[in-house]
């Protein structure tokens, strides 16, 4: 007796599995419907598996295919659809810009003539991208994208219409409209996450846009609930986030303060872009390059801000180490070169390269700059509302004041700073400019309170695993307390010399026996951040054990 099933065919099943994720059973889907006959539609749809599973050959020889077979059978205006992904293919895949602007071109000459489809729409969104991702031009970005948003409405495609509203959404904050900006980027991240697109890939494109945009004003807050909704997305359809999101994702952990997940994502970033698109790993080298400098390790903070130098964070990142050396001329530098990049004063992108280069005039003396510099930001930060940024303005003019002596109205403008960095839940740098504040309070004669804003600093550093501004902050704590003031074993020019004060006091702990509890009690620390501390010294004095770091202290008299 023959079977009612009907089996759904495989080109069919192709395409539903790319809506659901499923790259693998999309890829042998088209595979077994290209077994019986090779059409465009099944080599489009193999494209996008091979796309989706970092496989450059596939995706490339796929989607080539297809745009030869749709221009043998008279359909010009889908052989442009797939001549303009072609081109973001070049760009993604192997950055070569010149072959992508030639894959563009094609699309254009194609649909010239063509009456006006949803696949104008695509030609528009991907040179949309391009304007406002490498070539900065917003104006021109934004008229792209208002029609790839009417053609993707007037056609029935929401992920026209999302892109659209995602990529506007982003070129007005980068211009300094952020109510508008935030409007389009919420609404395409709704539309995003509520199912209406078909192409998960689109999906994640939209975010990304939104996340983006977050990170240029500072936004943290908007964009962490919207992270979590991705999360639940991404949780639902058993999706991983692409790589390139994974970056963004990434700077919104490190704000938190969830140092630990954001390694992680940058790690697999890196890994995967590497494997599958080299060109695009620079935003990924230089976001871990920013982790690296917050945690302290400064040599891999240089080496990774090395191989991705042009990239803004490792310009801005090296301008942060150099203003730590007390290169003020070198930290300059770098952030006029950032700057430049961003030459029109309403671009909200400048305000991070002003706030350096506030720090850096300050040092070298040059108040009536710095004070110019100020205003800028100031006028930035008063068009974004963000509170990130608005403490940006408050700990710069605590900068000033310090400069011209008046330690009073500097204590003033840090302690708001400090305010509106912990409403925002930004931890390092509330705490870096905790140390501002005690700097100033010490300066006042109240040394006592300087004392208490040190050690919430250092509470918070320790927290964090930030072991450069911890030593910082116990630096001052010891300069605070005196002459008399010393580590708790006399271990200069032995291994343990490298360790922290902090660090030293754990291992003494653990040298006594004591498990990670018992010293979370002792010192009245959280026990994670006492788990970091004995991760931090088995790294440090390069041992694999608790004992070996047990027996190394008591061979120099710690225990």
């Amino acid at each position: 007796m023959a079977s009612d099933v009907t089996r759904v065919d495989p080109l069919s099943e192709g395409w539903a599995a790319l809506r659901d994720g499923d790259w693998q059973r999309a890829q042998v889907s088209f595979d077994e419907s290209l077994a019986g006959e090779e059409t465009p539609e099944a080599l489009e749809g193999l494209g996008w598996a091979g796309h989706m599973l970092n496989d450059d050959r596939l995706t490339f020889g796929a989607r080539e295919r297809a745009y030869r077979l749709y221009l043998e059978r008279g359909d010009k205006a889908s052989a442009a659809r797939i001549a303009a992904w072609l081109a973001a293919d070049c760009l993604l895949f192997r950055g070569e810009p010149a072959v992508a602007n030639g894959w563009l071109q094609r699309a254009h000459s194609l649909l010239e003539g063509l009456e006006t489809g949803v696949d104008h729409g695509w030609l528009a969104i991907h040179e949309g991208h391009i304007a406002v991702a490498l070539e900065e031009d917003t104006v021109k970005a934004r008229r792209l994208a208002v029609q790839a948003v009417e053609l993707g409405r007037a056609f029935g495609a929401p992920e026209l219409e999302m892109l659209g509203l995602g990529l506007e959404g982003r070129a007005l904050v980068s211009e300094g409209e952020l109510e508008e900006g935030m409007r389009r980027l919420d609404e395409a991240t709704t539309v995003a996450l509520a199912g209406e697109a078909r192409l998960l890939y689109c999906v994640a494109w939209a975010c990304c846009y939104l996340v983006s945009a977050c990170e240029r004003v500072r936004d943290y807050e908007r964009a962490a609930q919207w992270c979590a909704r991705v999360g639940e997305f991404c949780g639902q359809h058993d999706i991983f986030l692409l790589n390139t999101c994974r970056t963004h994702y990434a700077s919104v952990l490190s704000w938190q303060g969830r140092w630990e997940e954001a390694e992680s994502q940058l790690n697999a970033a890196v890994e995967g872009l590497q494997a599958s698109r080299p060109p695009m790993i620079g935003d990924a080298l230089a976001r871990l390059g920013e982790l690296r400098r917050r945690q302290g390790r400064v040599a891999e903070a240089e080496e990774l801000f090395g191989r991705s130098q042009t990239h803004s964070i490792s310009l801005l990142g090296s301008a942060a180490l150099a203003l730590d050396r007390g290169q003020s001329s070198e930290a300059l530098e770098l952030a006029d070169r950032y700057l430049r990049r961003f030459s029109d004063p309403s671009r909200v992108e400048r305000g991070a390269g002003l706030e350096f280069a506030i720090r850096a005039l300050v040092h070298l003396g040059e108040i009536e700059r710095a004070t110019e510099a100020l205003e800028q930001l100031r006028e930035i930060a008063t068009r974004a509302r963000t509170r990130p940024l608005l403490g940006a303005v408050c700990s710069s003019e605590g900068a000033l004041a310090v400069a011209r002596g008046d330690h009073d109205a500097a204590r003033r403008s840090f302690e708001d700073a400090i305010d509106l960095l912990v409403a925002s839940e930004a931890r390092f740098d509330a705490a870096r400019v905790r140390l501002d504040l005690a700097a100033a309070l010490s300066a006042l004669g109240r040394d006592d309170r300087a004392k208490r804003e040190i050690e919430a600093a250092l509470a918070s550093f320790q927290e964090l695993g930030a072991d450069g501004e911890s030593a910082r902050a116990e630096a001052m704590l010891a300069k605070l307390r005196g002459p008399h003031a010393r580590r708790p074993a006399d271990v200069a020019g032995t291994p343990l010399g490298n360790l922290s004060t902090r660090e030293l006091e754990v291992l003494s702990l653990v040298a006594e026996g004591l498990t990670n509890h018992g010293i979370a009690q002792r010192l009245v620390l959280s026990e994670h951040t006492v788990n970091r501390h004995v991760a931090n010294i088995l790294r440090k004095l390069e041992l694999p054990s608790r004992a070996a770091a047990a027996s190394l202290a008591g061979r120099h008299g710690l225990a």
